[in-house]
């Protein structure tokens, strides 16, 4: 299996920052850095994302799509497990587009990934204030 670029890491921290406060996105890198690999149906991890496909022709996608069709590998994508009891969806912290150029090579290709669990409890700004 394939490792994540640098860059994969840097993006999925930028996106976890507008989700939780650094310091607990900086926690989340750590675990993906040391998860190991797995493997996931595209049409899975979509599903459980509950984000819409992105067309084949949205520019990243196609980018993605060209290189899995020339047998060339994409990085791994990066991913926290959601939570059925609370409602929470899956979350694709970096590979959204890679995520749905797998699936319109082949829905039921598997998507490399690293995963987590973003368990680790995060506290409201009032229970911060208080």
């Amino acid at each position: 299996m394939s490792r994540p670029a640098r860059k994969d890491y840097e993006g999925a921290f930028r996106f976890l920052c507008l989700l939780v406060d650094p310091r607990h996105a900086k926690r989340l890198i750590a675990r993906l850095r040391e998860a190991a690999p797995a493997k996931h149906a595209a049409k899975d991890v979509l599903r459980a994302s509950g984000l819409a496909l992105l067309p084949r022709d949205e520019s990243h996608v196609a980018i993605d799509l060209k290189r899995i069709k020339k047998g060339k590998r994409i990085s791994p994508v990066l991913l926290l497990r959601g939570d059925i009891a609370t409602g929470m969806p899956l979350i694709i912290a970096d590979g959204y587009h890679r995520i749905c150029a797998v699936y319109h090579y082949d829905e039921d290709s598997m998507v490399e990934c690293r995963i987590v669990s973003a368990a680790a409890r995060i506290s409201s700004p009032s229970e911060r204030e208080g």
